[in-house]
């Protein structure tokens, strides 16, 4: 029995925010969808600006910031960590699974399980950053659901650099944007750019298509246009929204209607310009965006997030 006047431990972690972060604004289209599916849920979400795009770093690098801004939202007690950045999952999802105490929720595996679930001929893309696709990270997560799955993957670097210069279009909600993007983008110049990353993926008889991109649902539409009707498109934020609601429904973690809810975001960038085309994404204002300091961050790296990150490239090594 617990003691008098005591808060009982599970009412205490229903309590607590989720922690989401990304290399960027992307990963809005994730937290968007879980405050969607979990409306009484506090979050706290922190874009990594500055140090934008992951995607053509080292997979050192990716780690090392996984582990700093892990440690960072950890020390603000949160119950669960989406990293909600596919470069970042690919890179150092296994390796921030052991360095904290709370569960973390990767945006490639609840992709991959969509695709495959999705594919009737068993034959899926996959478009994202160059880190991405290098990693192979999608390829072996729907071979570990489905080993007869094919999955042809194709990097789509400057997809990223269209969706930010569509933010920066206007002002208006994301549907706004969508029209846009929808209208705008479907020129000869795009689908020129198109092309060059989904023909092969055409002409490989794909049936379902992973946006392996937090940015790329902001182009589905156009994406859609080039690909054909036939093709299913799969983005990761939904199916990541879902394995967070079954995670703190099993672990008996959720916030109940009664819960003071609470958004805090946060970025290493710009915070006036990460408000202003967040608001895009999320359809409404954001509130007062904090500044965290890059070197900030880095401080979080000291010597024992050192050694963990040196055994597991170590173990990498021997695998």
């Amino acid at each position: 029995m617990p003691e008098a006047g005591a808060t009982p431990i599970l009412d205490t972690m229903r309590d607590l925010p989720i922690g989401i972060f990304d290399s960027g604004l992307g990963g809005l289209t994730v937290a968007g969808e879980i405050m969607r599916a979990l409306p009484d849920e506090s979050i706290i979400y922190l874009g990594d600006t500055a140090r934008c795009p992951y995607g053509p770093r080292s997979q050192n690098d990716v780690r090392r910031f996984v582990l700093q801004i892990g440690r960072w939202l950890s020390a603000r007690e949160v119950k669960l960590i989406v990293v909600a950045c596919n470069t970042a999952t690919a890179a150092g999802l296994p390796l921030a699974q052991q360095a904290f105490d709370v569960p973390v929720i990767g945006v490639v595996e609840p992709g991959a399980r969509a695709a495959v679930k999705a594919t009737v001929n068993r034959r899926v893309g996959v478009i994202g950053t160059v880190g991405t696709i290098e990693s192979g990270a999608y390829s072996q997560a729907a071979r570990a659901i489905d080993a007869g799955v094919t999955v042809f993957s194709t990097p789509a670097p400057r997809f990223v650099d269209l969706v930010e210069q569509g933010l920066r279009l206007g002002e208006g909600t994301l549907e706004d944007l969508l029209s846009q993007m929808g209208s705008v983008y479907v020129r000869p110049a795009f689908y020129e750019m198109a092309r060059d990353y989904l023909d092969p993926l055409k002409r490989s008889g794909v049936d379902t298509l992973v946006l392996g991109c937090t940015h790329f649902p902001l182009l589905e539409t156009a994406i859609q246009q080039v690909m054909g009707s036939r093709v299913r498109l799969i983005s990761s934020a939904e199916e990541t929204a879902r394995e967070v609601v079954e995670t703190l429904t099993l672990r008996g973690h959720r916030a109940g209607p009664s819960a003071t809810r609470t958004e805090v975001y946060a970025t290493t960038g710009d915070p006036d310009e990460f408000g202003a085309l967040g608001a895009r994404i999320i359809g409404r204002g954001l509130g007062t965006v904090k500044h965290v300091d890059v070197a900030e961050l880095e401080a979080l790296f000291d010597h024992t997030m050192a050694e963990r990150l040196r055994e597991h490239e170590a173990d990498e090594t021997c695998g």
